[in-house]
């Protein structure tokens, strides 16, 4: 379940809003109220798992591939980390790392066992992504570029599986 909240000060915004949620009813339905409910009584649980995993991979790809080719919030190295310590308690477990080519990026997704191959990073589960060539295929190179998605960024979403096994996963896509 996906959901989110539009908040506007302009009346007419948020009736136009109203008219367009109304007309294509992209609204949830009550199984997917119920999908929330219950996921919230464990979100503390996963997001603090989810933090844990994504601290501990992002600093062993930091240590073995530099951390300029490793983006993660909870690295000192990253460009907002000061922020990020201001504003957050922890870092969670979505990791960007460069490969430096599609091919190098190809071969760590092919090699992966415990991280499942998919565009959506949000579940329980550990992902991986390939944004060049899913999520953002459609946008021109040039306007990736800008955006720094290149051809050998892939994206992590640490899950909740054993840490070990995570490891052992990353080192052998990464190594």
């Amino acid at each position: 379940m996906v959901g989110g909240i539009a908040i506007v000060n302009d009346d007419g915004v948020a009736e136009r809003l109203q008219f367009i949620l109304n007309a294509s009813g992209a609204v949830p339905g009550p199984f997917d109220a119920w999908l929330v409910l219950r996921g919230t009584k464990t979100l503390h649980l996963r997001m603090a798992r989810h933090d844990e995993n994504g601290r501990a991979i992002a600093g062993y790809l930091a240590e073995r591939m530099g951390t300029e080719r490793v983006f993660y919030p909870g690295l000192p190295s990253h460009p907002q980390y000061d922020l990020a310590c201001r504003q957050m308690r922890g870092f969670g477990g979505m990791i960007s790392v460069e490969t430096g080519s599609r091919e190098r990026a190809a071969a760590v997704l092919s090699r992966v066992q415990v991280f499942s191959l998919a565009e959506s990073l949000g579940g329980v589960e550990s992902l991986i992504s390939h944004p060049a060539s899913m999520t953002h295929a459609s946008v021109p190179p040039e306007r990736r570029a800008e955006m720094g998605i290149t051809d050998g960024l892939v994206r992590l979403s640490c899950g909740v599986e054993d840490l070990q096994d995570l490891l052992a996963d990353v080192e052998r896509a990464f190594g």
